[in-house]
């Protein structure tokens, strides 16, 4: 016999509907006719529902061949709350009421239960109902129940490993809990468990993805029987989140549909089709509706209004966009099956691509308005997101209650199957700017690299077009839509597509969530981090604010960005920071201190390297063998450039020997090169690997007037290729140079103190020797290695918030 133990009616009061629903039967076919149809359809032997607490859907069906009341029962640990759910099978009324009424005291229920012979089973051991289910609480599981079961709406490895579990259980061990925690097993042979399966299905749409099989019996006495000696075989597959992301909103759309009787609607609305075959299966009726459905639609989007649209405005037009242009989803609309891919993977797929344009559409407009600097407006955007939210929110639970079994399954591991190793660290590194050029983009591309060489389990997590998507260490996702900064426009904003990188991260079991950049990733990782309850840290790179004032001018963007800054950062776990100045700058803005943490980074001593001088202007550019002043970073007036320029046009007055050489581009190129016609300067552009070190190498000294910078990657490459330094007084960069032995720290902003620095090391050979050789062996001792393997460590420290 086969029997689904553990399926819930629709509505528990009419499970007549549930049945006509999952079926396709017209409400006129009487309830036998149903169960006819539905037992044939499933190759079921029995028949039962288990709703929470009642037995009201049962008793319809009560009087059925082959049917048999059952209920799932709430019960709790009276000593501290924590909530199970109890499967009880073959009652009538009168054993439901006295169920109800001692149901609150799980040791009075299982007592009850016992004393009567009437059987029972704990509903998903392993689920933590209301979060409070401990170890503690599953040993004493262990000795009030017989019967477990395997669930359809948890994941395969969860039903595993009770099986696991159960297996391992001994005489000793059973003896050992009976002790600790003082309680009698309620059972012979308290070692020896039964195994069950239902699909916990509440959406009508995983009916008997699991069930029970018991092949030796010929009818419900026997099938019972063989449930109570451990004759019983779980058959079917647990779920995914995506399956039960499906069922959520299979229970939503059938609960709107029916209170507000959709049904009256269906010949008219293409995305109401749609939602019919994929959240309540059925038969078509109306076939060639599709066809005419997409053609009224197409004449009508044309006159489409988007001037005030709202979020669900936009999730209803790019569904029925996505309907109308997708070959498989009007195949769906017709009533046909797609091979090759389930309806949870289809449905999953079709949400991705409406949310993600949805999400699109209000980032660009949280932009606009920042962009404006329109607060009221800005607020009033955010406050529409809960539409989208609401509509996503299914992953977002069904995620959750995935993600949050990890730290139970590890103790079970260790208790049961002495499987005590510690967790291996591995770590999803959300960027916005791997692919870009500059110190952060590098940082992490060393990281990458470093990583794969070690064996370490680290990917970096970026978005961005036309790259290619499975590099080592590395996984890049298309963007769903890319957004151009006016003030900046070699600086794009590229927007990923959410929902495919959660279910990303979950099924490669990353533990550890950290992100480079507050962007859109920054913002991805932060709620991937919260839904699977994956501790988060962060690195705060660059003082965002302060760029923002630079690119607009605008005092009230940088205001806004500080706030968001702040908000985001303060959702870290961890904040790391490379340098103490920029640390105290987040702590007096509020920041709890404890949260902030240095991390200075290291640098690649073999790749930059005075070995590596070797004339490389005079063969690139043709120039002399004039002393070089080198400046190597994004050329943007964020970067302090103009006070460069007018340092450079002083000191070239008094020393016209010299030389300056600008490595790298940006907004203010074209600018700056009008700016110093006719002084001796050269832009080479991007530099890369070889020639960047052999750059840095042949030059004299290297000068940095960045004010902004929360680190400087550039100033440990000059050190380490052999260059003293100079910096300024503002900013993280000043934290890696000795003053007066491996460079000099000038007051920022001040283009009279620069160029005196700059002369005084030009004019004087020894000195400047000297600090060249000092600043050689300081980078020795500020190895990239020795820093990533230090953060690396750190990672085992950190828990989820």
């Amino acid at each position: 016999m086969k029997i689904d133990m553990h399926l819930h009616s629709k509505h528990s009061k009419r499970p007549s509907q549930w049945v006509l629903q999952k079926i396709g039967c017209p409400e006129s076919f009487s309830p036998p006719e149903m169960l006819r149809r539905l037992t044939a359809r499933l190759g079921m032997d029995g028949f039962t529902l288990t709703d929470h607490n009642t037995i009201d859907g049962c008793l319809e069906i009560a009087h059925l061949p082959g049917a048999f009341i059952s209920e799932e029962v709430t019960t709790y640990f009276p000593e501290d709350g924590c909530k199970l759910h109890v499967l009880v099978y073959n009652i009538n009324e009168k054993i439901h009421g006295d169920i109800q009424r001692i149901r609150r005291n799980v040791y009075d229920l299982v007592g009850y239960l016992n004393g009567r012979d009437i059987l029972h089973g704990i509903a998903h051991p392993l689920y933590a109902v209301n979060n409070l289910l401990t170890l503690e609480h599953f040993e004493k599981i262990l000795l009030l129940f017989k019967v477990f079961e395997h669930n359809g709406a948890r994941n395969h490895g969860q039903n595993q490993l009770l099986q696991a579990v159960l297996d391992s259980l001994d005489r000793e061990l059973i003896v050992e809990l009976a002790d600790k925690h003082n309680i009698e097993p309620t059972h012979l042979e308290p070692w020896n468990k039964s195994i069950i399966a239902g699909s916990d299905d509440h959406g009508s749409l995983n009916v008997t993805r699991m069930h029970t099989e018991a092949p030796m019996a010929a009818s419900l006495s026997q099938f019972f029987e063989a449930v109570r000696q451990g004759q019983t075989e779980p058959r079917g597959e647990g779920s995914t989140p995506e399956t039960i992301a499906h069922n959520l909103y299979a229970i939503a759309y059938q609960y709107y549909a029916n209170r507000f009787r959709l049904d009256r609607y269906a010949g008219g609305d293409l995305m109401k089709r749609f939602l019919d075959r994929m959240l309540r299966p059925g038969e078509s009726n109306t076939p060639g509706l599709v066809e005419r459905l997409i053609g009224v639609w197409g004449q009508a989007k044309r006159h489409y209004r988007r001037r005030n649209e709202k979020i669900t405005d936009v999730i209803r037009r790019e569904g029925e966009r996505l309907i109308s242009q997708n070959d498989d989803l009007r195949e769906i609309v017709r009533g046909r099956k797609i091979p090759g891919e389930t309806p949870e993977q289809r449905w999953f797929r079709f949400s991705e691509r409406v949310s993600s344009q949805a999400l699109s559409h209000f980032g660009k407009k949280i932009l606009d308005q920042t962009r404006q600097g329109n607060i009221f407006k800005i607020f009033n955007s955010i406050g529409g997101a809960g539409s989208l939210a609401l509509f996503m929110g299914p992953y977002f639970i069904s995620y959750g209650l995935f993600g949050r079994d990890k730290a139970m399954n590890r103790a079970l591991r260790g208790r049961f199957l002495g499987q005590t190793e510690p967790e291996e660290i591995k770590v999803a590194h959300f960027t916005d700017t791997f692919y870009d050029v500059n110190g952060v983009a590098l940082t992490l591309q060393q990281q990458a690299r470093h990583a794969a060489k070690q064996g370490m389990e680290l990917t970096m997590l970026t978005c961005s077009p036309d790259k290619p998507a499975g590099e080592q260490c590395v996984k890049n996702f298309d963007p769903v839509s890319i957004y151009e900064l006016p003030e900046y426009e070699q600086q794009k904003l590229y927007m990923p597509p959410f929902l495919t990188m959660l279910n990303y991260v979950f099924e490669q079991g990353f533990t550890h969530i950290h992100s480079a950049t507050p962007g859109f990733m920054g913002l991805a990782a932060l709620g991937i981090a919260r839904i699977l309850q994956l501790p988060i840290s962060g690195t705060y790179h660059t003082q965002i604010p302060q760029y923002a004032h630079y690119l607009t001018g605008d005092q009230t963007i940088e205001e806004i960005t500080w706030r968001y800054t702040l908000w985001y950062y303060d959702q870290m776990n961890r904040i790391y920071v490379p340098s103490e100045e920029t640390g105290q700058e987040l702590i007096d803005k509020g920041i709890d201190p404890a949260k902030v943490m240095l991390y200075p980074r290291g640098v690649n001593t073999e790749q930059f390297n005075p070995a590596r001088r070797n004339g490389f202007y005079k063969v690139r550019y043709g120039l002399d063998d004039r002393l070089k002043l080198l400046y190597v970073g994004r050329i943007s007036k964020e970067k302090d450039l103009p006070v460069l320029v007018e340092a450079f046009k002083r000191i070239t007055r008094d020393m016209p020997r010299l030389q300056l050489v600008v490595v790298g581009d940006g907004p203010y190129l074209e600018q700056m090169q009008r700016e110093l016609r006719g002084v001796p300067a050269v832009f080479t552009g991007y530099l890369h690997d070889e020639d960047l070190a052999e750059a840095y190498a042949s030059a004299d000294v290297f000068v940095f007037p960045s004010t902004t910078d929360t680190f400087g990657n550039v100033i440990l490459e000059a050190q380490a290729s052999g260059l003293p330094v100079i910096v300024s007084d503002q900013g993280g960069p000043r934290e890696n140079i000795i003053d007066g032995q491996t460079g000099l720290i000038v007051p920022g902003g001040d283009a009279i103190a620069l160029a005196r620095a700059m002369a005084e090391l030009c004019g004087n050979h020894q000195r400047r020797k000297a600090m060249a050789a000092t600043a050689r062996e300081y980078s020795q001792s500020r190895s990239f290695e020795a820093a990533f393997m230090r953060q690396w460590d750190l990672y085992s420290s950190e828990k989820a918030a």
